[in-house]
């Protein structure tokens, strides 16, 4: 499995993951002039964009330490455009970071670890 497959095989995990948890995935992939938003998704009334970071080892850092502060400040640019774009100003919204982690190449066992409200500033 190449990078790109491996980062969509991880946002599926993601997706499925957090859809077992009452998110509802409305949009893959939603791009803006900020940046990528890999999960769009609703929980309740609010509004949650998800950072996907899928990992096979933790060789090169975790997935966690992937989000710098300039991806910060992109993923909430992107947020505050896909409000303005879907006519949602004023209602409730946060960045979520969702991690997959395959260790020792077990595809079929792949950890996945949610950090609400990951990402703040606004």
């Amino acid at each position: 499995m190449n990078k790109e497959e491996f980062g969509r095989w991880g946002e599926e995990r993601a997706a499925s993951h957090l859809e077992g948890l009452g998110y509802e995935v409305v949009a893959r992939n939603w791009r803006s002039e900020h940046g990528e938003l890999d999960l769009v998704t609703r929980q309740g009334d609010s509004w949650v964009f998800v950072e996907v970071k899928a990992r096979r080892s933790d060789r090169f850092g975790t997935a966690e330490e992937a989000i710098t502060p300039a991806k910060a400040r992109h993923l909430l640019e992107a947020g505050q455009a896909y409000l303005a774009a879907h006519d949602l100003e004023g209602v409730a919204w946060r960045i979520d970071v969702v991690t997959v982690t395959v260790w020792g190449g077990d595809y079929s066992h792949p950890a996945v670890e949610v950090y609400p409200n990951a990402v703040s500033g606004w």
